[in-house]
């Protein structure tokens, strides 16, 4: 083999290496050798989150010596955030680095992508068991000269005697061990049978030699752009076995579904590498869970996977392009069906496939989950749906008809494009309280169950620290800061004076407000700033636009009840989500969470064949509107990007909170602190 004259890259702790031309960024070496280094932004040097450790020296157990000039130099934007935000000396983002020579680079903790927490669980409720594929034991009448059939057929003929099943096919991969097995079990065995859909003829999956006395098993699968989550169901009891999530390998890719469908179009072979990453990904994911568990996954007989439609179509080795432009056309929004070993995934190869249909171009399979799981369809009163995401699903319904959309609210709530944010992960803030007197802060971060003014509460986080915030903390320090009077309506951060806390510190043009300082512990210095309030702005506003335009179609201006879907949508505070306009006015304790609905209804499809039926036809009937051509959307929006919202009424709200009456934009005059405040353009 001929030696590369192309640099090696050595990433550390994973030992995985490989040889890349001068002027490859750091980043993009990690994505090709599949290391595990995270980025948020999708490598545009906006998130900091692929920070890298290069290492520089004599590496004798890799037989490499790395030189001063290994990578580029530090530039502007390198320099920029650690100006700004800070970074450890020695740090440089992987996105900006790039390959001049052999190099040695460490991936810290804090940037591999599976360090975080995943918080997505099987959510308790009945469901009816009827499972696509059930165990069926038979006695086969034994060969005869005199009747010359084959062992398939008697098979065949006996399920069919016994158990009033139709003519059966059979898996090829059941053909070729069919044999032995009847003689090893002396004409007597147990079949695992497929009972047939819409898309397949009822078929044998599996044979065992005699009376089988073990289960077969299921795999619900939520498929979110930011995390996957598998349950484990046994398909005769209706039991989850085990329930596990990793964050989505797609994430070094681009931290929303547009960055992900524009790395296909700018890279060639861009979505089959997608593809391969969420394959491989869901491998892992379920080997992690057969470990775990100690179900071998050659038991696992079927799987029913729900997931936005970008999501779908990578999944599914589709070239996601028509989904980044106008129309938005998929390239099916039919339920799909097939085989276990047409996506290479590592359970029973004749495993059968289900995929929910697609509602619409931006709302996918795990909207229609949340619709299984929810049922707005059958809803007395009038149901406002939210899965809240990167790229928010929402349903507004009840019996008499369901209306569906999508809006971009952007990974924001799930702390990226956050100056101090992260995902939800040991040290992030949480929750968050402000004095409305002092303006002192307290919080709480994961990990820990006190309060940061509790005693204890630097004992209880050894091991974490405090470390950023998360989605339900930003959402919870914002609203905060807007009761507080620390930011007025339009969102803007008071001055020192005008706020009245010395928390408040000038940050370029604008304000910004302290939360926490560890940097004389060598720890970050976390601070909302203005920016991060137009970024949560921005979401919210796109968020309740979205639901406002659905309850314009319904010709109504209040739901009866909200209920917030998805991982993140369980951690967050109706009372905070209201306040800042993220959701319309209602009752608190008619906003409800549904912790991870499409994680339910994936179970409900994949325990009940029946309901997978119902959801086609029910999704057929959902009526879809497209944000994107609606002229109301932007009104709405611009009228929610205040806090709550520059024109519309929040009064149940006000009879909770009373929101201070403040506007620090002064226009020309001083902003309190002596200094002229320029016009924001």
């Amino acid at each position: 083999m001929t030696k590369s004259n192309d640099p090696l890259v050595i990433f550390t702790p994973s030992g995985k290496r490989g040889n890349f031309p001068k002027g490859t960024p750091i980043l993009t070496a990690a994505r090709k050798l599949g290391v595990d280094l995270d980025s948020v932004c999708g490598g545009r040097g906006i998130c900091s989150k692929c920070q890298v450790q290069p290492s520089y020296g004599e590496f004798a157990k890799h037989g490499v010596t790395v030189a001063d000039d290994a990578l580029s130099d530090w530039n502007a934007v390198e320099e920029r955030y650690k100006s700004k935000r800070g970074m450890l000396d020695g740090r440089r983002l992987g996105c900006q680095a790039t390959v001049q020579g052999d190099a040695v680079i460490d991936v810290p903790p804090e940037s591999q992508v599976h360090r975080q927490v995943v918080r997505k669980r099987a959510e308790a409720r009945d469901i009816t068991m009827n499972p696509s594929t059930k165990l069926f034991y038979v006695e086969v009448r034994e060969p005869d000269m005199h009747d010359p059939s084959g062992d398939l057929e008697r098979l065949v003929a006996a399920l069919r005697n016994d158990w009033d099943l139709p003519e059966l096919e059979v898996d090829f991969s059941v053909l070729a061990t069919l044999q032995p097995k009847l003689r090893k079990g002396e004409w007597k065995v147990t079949c695992a049978v497929h009972l047939g859909d819409d898309y397949v003829s009822p078929r044998i999956t599996h044979v065992w030699s005699g009376y089988y006395e073990g289960s077969i098993y299921g795999m619900a699968v939520d498929i979110g752009s930011t995390t996957i989550a598998a349950h484990l169901c046994d398909l005769q009891s209706g039991e989850v076995i085990e329930s596990n999530g990793i964050m989505n390998p797609q994430i070094r890719f681009g931290e929303d579904l547009m960055s992900r469908v524009s790395y296909s179009m700018m890279n060639a072979g861009g979505a089959a590498e997608m593809t391969t990453a969420v394959r491989t990904g869901i491998k892992e994911l379920f080997t992690d869970i057969s470990n775990t568990s100690g179900i071998d996954l050659n038991l696992v007989m079927d799987a029913v996977f729900v997931c936005n439609p970008v999501m779908h179509h990578l999944f599914l080795g589709i070239d996601p392009f028509e989904l980044g432009q106008a129309p938005f056309a998929l390239a099916t929004s039919d339920a799909v069906s097939t085989r276990a070993k047409n996506l290479d995934l590592n359970i029973h190869p004749a495993a059968r496939i289900y995929l929910l249909p697609c509602i619409a171009g931006h709302v996918g399979a795990d909207a229609a989950a949340v619709t299984l799981s929810e049922a707005p369809d059958k809803s007395e009163d009038l149901v406002l749906l939210v899965d809240v995401g990167t790229n928010a699903e929402i349903q507004l319904g009840n019996k008499d008809k369901v209306l569906a959309c999508s809006s971009p609210t952007g990974p924001a709530f799930e702390g990226a494009q956050i100056s101090s944010g992260q995902r939800a992960a040991p040290g992030a803030i949480e929750r968050a309280e402000i004095d409305p007197t002092t303006k002192e802060p307290r919080f709480r971060v994961i990990g820990s169950d006190l309060w940061s003014d509790e005693d204890g509460f630097a004992d209880s986080i050894l091991s974490s620290g405090i470390t950023g915030i998360c989605g339900s903390g930003i959402i919870e320090m914002v609203a905060e800061m807007r009761i507080a009077g620390i930011v007025d309506g339009p969102g803007l951060i008071g001055s020192p004076e005008q706020a009245g806390t010395e928390r408040c510190f000038l940050d370029g043009r604008t304000h910004s407000y302290l939360v926490y300082d560890g940097t004389a512990d060598g720890g970050p210095k976390i601070t909302v700033t203005n920016r991060d309030i137009r970024e949560i702005q921005m979401a919210k506003a796109a968020l309740y636009s979205g639901a406002r335009l659905l309850m314009d179609k319904f010709e109504v201006d209040t739901v009866d009840r909200i209920v917030l879907a998805g991982a993140f949508g369980a951690h967050i505070s109706p009372k905070h989500a209201m306040v800042l306009g993220m959701i319309p006015d209602c009752p608190l304790d008619k906003v409800t969470s549904a912790g991870n609905a499409a994680g339910t209804g994936a179970r409900i499809a994949l325990l009940n064949t029946e309901a997978r039926s119902e959801i086609e036809e029910t999704v057929r009937k959902i009526h879809k509107v497209e944000t994107a051509i609606e002229p109301r959307f932007q009104e709405h929006f611009v009228n929610a990007s205040a806090i709550p919202n520059s024109v519309e009424k929040f009064p149940i709200l006000e009879t909770v909170v009373t929101l201070p009456d403040v506007n620090f934009n002064t226009g020309g005059d001083t902003d309190g602190g002596g200094r002229r405040r320029r016009r924001r353009g």
